[in-house]
């Protein structure tokens, strides 16, 4: 049996519970009293508790059975909830969490068995619950003493050990470690009867003890171990710098392990300078000379390599590649595959001919514009496929914002609309780190503290808000907040202090370019360095997170009465409507999204600004790009008098595109360029055209 087959399912159902959880457990907070709240938390950490337990995490059963017990209680009326009773269940959320990033990154749930939060629940079904996070903090100390002590009872420096025996190559290589300073320890490691996972729980014990040293020979082999041929214990020589009860602790973190036993290795230094090797000892080609330098270039292979080259999966499984799909849309995909092979099965007929050829010439164009209906309605299927509600996002920030609340000693309430907006996968994936930086600048730059809202006439409690909402192929995502507003006299005064703009400039800057300063790497208007903000991370790893996703990022804000950050991303990334222009010889695709008008200009309606190109366009001034010389593309005939212009927006500033052709508005794939491509900044993407050649998607923004 293989745990890694099911481990991403496991990873995806205990994300969802998790999430749940905390939702649960906020709504019981307000009301300590609702029975559906109390059975859908108890249902929930129940679940849970099962799923460890059936993948082998024993640390991540025990507190989630220790939970399922405080909740059993509570909902038999035995326990009342308490405030200090919902900071050590959020604290065992996060626990939790813990375990669930360890098993994301190697497969196992770690080492940290959390027990001052066991005995906070324990101490909270006692019915002794006061002042149970201090006694949990110095139960954590006096525990990490007693394991420590339990392990030096066991084993012991001087204990000789014979469990494994070895042949010359081995003896060698212990040697020739022993002479360079290092230590040589036997261990036996004996697994549980009623695991299920031997060979799994082995190889955990080798990677933990691979941390420390490196394992040389192992009792069975190494792919004994892997095909699970061994009973209940097996063998294994390693050499550390550690010492043995570092080693025997590793080796005792792995789930399902009774225990391990060890002792150190006995074997002559000398012996390093006549290496001898055995006839039985298969795979080994070469014979360790006397100048081997260091045991990690000995011939000796570690058990621990071998079992990770052969299943990479196991070690780090991959997450976030799935997505719930609703079985009517499979149903239509599936009706609308079937019409793909009529369509194909038609024009195979026709083009096996025979008949008469203008019937067949109608007959055949028919059918092509049937295969552009079904595949027009094909790809608006599989876009809802993969098309997922926000809400997987933001439904974690209430927990975020009653946080901070707590930390900031600040009363804030966050109100959420539009979770249901669907986003494409890739995208959702990516929002979660910008939306949480404006959620947390707005509970700590934006909300007043309490006093300063009274003085204001506004209510104690502070309001944050999050929307999100549709409009047209882009989807809208809005913080907003009562708080102060951005003061542009803080910010101007900021930036000229720190050298990022002069007096004379800031003086010609209107307010909004002034409050876009914000957006720049390491820009902080904080008086003091919290935890929550202050360092000058956040506003940039937005705009550019955001920017990242063909998205845009935009502020309005009214000093005294709050500020709204409005972020713009397209429904997906994987298709477009484009224009296709032709600028020299070469094809280009601008996003629809991006371009407010096309222009016809003459030679003489450009202007000069400072040596750079203008046109007026309606009263308003706007600079040219000419494409041929941003993109470094010859042209061999000369300028037209008609000159083509594409108007193109980012926020509220326009650039006139100087183009040679249009050729028409597209829907194309976007194709990635790869890693090997990535210094362009002007260039998103490619996509392959009907005739097979490859056009390059420009980036407008970072034109802009």
């Amino acid at each position: 049996m293989d745990v890694s087959q099911y481990l991403e399912i496991f990873i995806d159902e205990t994300k969802e519970h998790l999430q749940s959880l905390n939702t649960q457990i906020l709504n019981l907070e307000q009301e300590p009293e609702n029975e559906d709240t109390i059975n859908e938390i108890f249902r929930a950490a129940h679940s849970l508790k099962g799923m460890a337990g059936t993948m082998g995490y024993k640390r991540m059963q025990t507190l989630t059975h220790d939970m399922e017990n405080v909740f059993s209680e509570v909902r038999n009326g035995n326990i009342k909830v308490k405030a200090n009773m919902i900071d050590i269940l959020f604290q065992c959320l996060d626990a939790l969490e813990e375990y669930l990033d360890c098993i994301q990154s190697s497969a196992d749930e770690g080492t940290n068995d959390n027990e001052p939060l066991i005995r906070a629940l324990n101490e909270i079904l006692s019915g002794n619950a006061e002042n149970v996070q201090e006694e949990a903090k110095a139960s954590a100390e006096n525990v990490s003493g007693e394991v420590k002590e339990d392990i030096e009872e066991t084993v012991e420096e001087g204990t000789e050990w014979t469990g494994i025996k070895l042949h010359d190559t081995e003896k060698t290589v212990i040697g020739k470690a022993v002479s360079q300073g290092k230590k040589a320890y036997g261990l036996t490691v004996y697994v549980q009867e009623s695991c299920i996972l031997k060979a799994a729980r082995a190889f955990l014990v080798f990677k933990a003890v691979e941390e420390l040293g490196e394992i040389i020979v192992s009792d069975p082999s190494a792919q004994d171990i892997e095909d699970e041929k061994f009973e209940s214990s097996f063998n294994i020589v390693v050499i550390s710098d550690a010492s043995l009860s570092e080693i025997v602790k590793a080796a005792q973190s792995v789930s399902e392990i009774e225990k391990a036993v060890g002792g150190v290795l006995k074997v002559d230094p000398q012996s390093a300078a006549k290496p001898e090797v055995q006839e039985e000892k298969e795979g080994k080609d070469e014979e360790p000379s006397e100048d081997t330098p260091t045991v990690q270039q000995s011939v000796v292979s570690a058990p621990a390599a071998a079992k990770q080259e052969k299943k990479p999966a196991a070690n780090k499984p991959v997450v976030n590649r799935t997505v719930r799909v609703d079985i009517e849309k499979l149903d239509s995909l599936m009706n609308l595959v079937s019409e793909l092979i009529i369509a194909k099965n038609s024009l195979v007929s026709i083009s096996a001919g025979g008949g008469n050829e203008s019937v067949d010439n109608m007959a055949f164009n028919d059918q092509i514009e049937y295969l552009e209906s079904v595949t027009t309605n094909l790809h608006e299927s599989v876009m809802k496929v993969r098309m997922v509600p926000i809400e997987s996002v933001v439904q974690k920030f209430p927990r975020m914002i009653r946080d901070l609340q707590k930390k900031l000693g600040k009363k804030m309430e966050l109100y959420m609309t539009g979770e249901e907006t669907e986003l494409d996968r890739t995208v959702v994936d990516e929002i979660g780190d910008p939306l949480m930086h404006l959620l947390r600048n707005a509970a700590d730059h934006g909300l007043e503290s309490a006093q300063v809202r009274k003085e204001r006439g506004k209510p104690e409690v502070g309001s944050i808000h999050l929307d999100a909402y549709q409009d047209g192929n882009n989807v809208i995502i809005e913080v907003s907040d009562d708080g102060g507003g951005i003061d542009a006299k803080t910010v101007k005064q900021k930036a000229i202090e720190r050298g990022v703009i002069s007096a004379e400039q800031a003086e010609n800057m209107s307010e909004k370019e002034i409050i876009n300063l914000l957006f720049l790497p390491s820009f902080s208007t904080a008086k003091e360095v919290t935890d929550v903000s202050g360092r000058g991370v956040g506003l940039d790893v937005v705009k550019s997170k955001i920017e990242a996703l063909s998205g845009e990022v935009d502020v309005r804000t009214k000093y005294g009465v709050g500020s709204t950050w409005s972020i713009c991303l397209p429904l997906t990334l994987a298709i477009i409507q484009a224009l296709m222009v032709v600028v020299g010889n070469e094809k280009y695709a601008i996003s629809l999204n991006s371009i407010d008008t096309i222009e016809n200009i003459t030679k003489e309606d450009i202007k000069y600004v400072q040596a750079k190109e203008v046109i007026n366009l309606r009263g308003i001034v706007i600079p040219l790009v000419r494409l041929d010389e941003m993109l470094d593309i010859y042209k061999e005939k000369d300028e037209e008098e008609d000159i083509v212009v594409v108007i193109v927006r980012k926020g509220d500033k326009q650039v006139g595109l100087v183009v040679d052709e249009l050729i028409g508005q597209q829907e194309i794939v976007i194709k990635s360029l790869g890693k090997y491509i990535n210094k362009c900044k002007f260039i998103s993407g490619a996509t392959i055209l009907g005739d097979g050649e490859v056009a390059l998607i420009l980036d407008t923004n970072a034109m802009i």
